[in-house]
């Protein structure tokens, strides 16, 4: 199997370092990611401007562009001579919980993927300055391994695991997506020059967050395994919505 890896924290990150590490040694690995951190870019393309691509090793790139212009690319024309069989975005330095799905662009990496017609997966571990991340990065070969088994239908998988030693693992299980409040307000500042800034507010604090969710996994140690899907359409509003619309 050939894996192409890319995330959203930079080509720099150790999580994706890890990650390479560790997969190089059940699969073939490319990987193409960003130049910097692109923390929150959700799945925005650049279409303003072209994209400066350099290859820093076997099968390495990076790209001044977003998780998603990384993917894309890499899918429809940087790779086509070697085209991957899986794309895998992480592994990100903070969780992707709940809404943070909406925003984060490691999981935007692994939408482009699939939208491109790959199986993909999501990796994030839950603490921004991990310890386990070698941890983090053996697990995540199990679910490669289980993935190159066993194929699986829903191909497009959010995984977030526990910052803890592998042995500690209370195990893995199939969640949804919980919630959380409102974010809290921005905040109002100041630049050197008197300029007033803001800086957009933290994320709100867990809502739903009970049995079954996301949240609820990773507070029990366990691994959170949430099946994803990119069509957002809402079907149960069809009818409501169109006979909305008749009046």
């Amino acid at each position: 199997m050939h894996i192409l890896i890319t995330n959203d924290d930079g080509y720099l990150s150790p999580g994706i370092t890890i990650l390479a590490q560790h997969l190089a040694e059940i699969v073939q690995v490319s990987m193409v990611a960003p130049t910097r951190n692109r923390s929150a870019a959700s799945s925005s393309l650049t279409l303003d401007r072209p994209l400066n691509v350099s290859e820093i090793g076997d099968s390495r790139y990076i790209v001044d562009g977003t998780p998603t212009d990384c993917v894309h690319l890499a899918i429809t024309g940087l790779l086509e001579e070697n085209v991957p069989d899986m794309v895998i975005s992480g592994i990100n330095l903070g969780k992707n919980l709940g809404d943070d799905v909406i925003y984060s662009g490691t999981v935007a990496a692994a939408i482009e993927g699939r939208f491109l017609g790959f199986p993909a997966m999501a990796v994030s571990t839950n603490a921004e300055q991990p310890k386990y991340l070698q941890d983090a990065a053996r697990l995540t070969c199990d679910l490669v391994r289980q993935l190159i088994a066993h194929p699986l239908a829903e191909q497009m998988l959010n995984i977030n695991i526990p910052d803890i030693p592998y042995d500690e693992i209370e195990g893995i299980e199939v969640t949804r997506l919980g919630s959380r409040h409102l974010a809290e307000p921005a905040v109002k500042a100041a630049d050197p020059r008197g300029n007033i800034i803001y800086w957009v507010g933290a994320a709100g604090a867990k809502q739903d967050a009970g049995a079954g969710t996301d949240f609820h996994a990773i507070a029990r140690k366990r691994v959170s395994v949430t099946p994803l899907q990119v069509d957002l359409t809402r079907y149960q509003a069809l009818d409501s919505v169109a006979q909305w619309l008749d009046k």
